[in-house]
């Protein structure tokens, strides 16, 4: 199968567009193709293309939008994944998984446990390295489009997002076994099959009390089994059981 390029300018066959920097150096200093290499390119926002290289030089790539393609089915159940920030770089496996799984989008939180803040995240610039590594996982697991990865806020804020239904769908907030006696296994839920879901999960660290209280108020309070499970799997284990549960899979 032809490597795949993400080039978000890319819109109709015929067209000729150009690679984003990252893209180039990928085409030419890794994968070492050049002139009329054959290649697909989407446009991350669910359309690609059977492609041709133009033209390349040291700091570009011109490519040629061939006739379209049909790219791997996005999801009918869309599922915004309320993450709380990991450490070190677990977040990126976080980020990587949910895109593959087939996540709508990612919206990083910065909970009471969390060992970062919202001005560290910004000055690392951590939101444009899980921006990356979601074209990235797009790339690999065959999506034309790129899952949204939503500015990072605390946790407070995401409560006010959620209880002005600015996230699509009903909320659900995992929790530890045994965290609180207001939570429901996620095979007990009563939800009706939604068109979008937003599922919210802590740290490593788990949540506080406080922050339980005040999500109840808005989320579904959920444990998944009486394990209690890694934060960096939860997401991905919470996707598939949302998916399992209303059928996408």
């Amino acid at each position: 199968m032809p490597p795949r390029f993400f080039a978000p300018e890319a819109q109709a066959t015929g067209e000729l567009v150009m690679l984003p920097p990252e893209e180039a150096e990928h085409l030419t200093r890794v994968l070492r193709l050049g002139t009329g290499a054959a290649i697909r390119v989407f446009n991350g926002s669910g359309e690609e293309f059977e492609s041709v290289v133009e033209a390349t030089s040291k700091e570009a790539v011109q490519v040629r939008l061939g006739r379209p393609r049909d790219p791997a089915p996005e999801a009918l159940l869309q599922v915004t994944l309320a993450q709380a920030v990991l450490k070190g770089d677990k977040m990126d496996d976080v980020i990587r998984d949910a895109v593959m799984i087939g996540a709508k989008a990612v919206r990083p939180v910065v909970t009471a446990r969390t060992e970062t803040t919202a001005a560290v995240i910004e000055k690392s610039r951590r939101q444009e390295r899980w921006e990356r590594i979601a074209i990235s996982a797009a790339k690999q697991c065959g999506r034309a489009v790129v899952p949204a990865i939503l500015e990072p806020v605390t946790f407070e804020a995401l409560i006010d997002l959620l209880l002005q239904k600015w996230l699509a769908g009903p909320s659900i907030m995992l929790v530890e076994p045994g965290a609180t006696k207001a939570a429901v296994p996620f095979s007990e839920l009563d939800v009706e099959p939604p068109d979008a879901v937003t599922l919210v999960v802590g740290p490593e660290g788990g949540w506080t009390p406080e922050e339980i209280e005040a999500a109840g108020v808005v989320c579904r309070l959920v444990t998944m089994g009486r394990r209690t499970l890694r934060a960096d799997a939860m997401g991905l284990i919470a996707i598939a059981a949302a998916f399992a549960r209303w059928r996408e899979f």
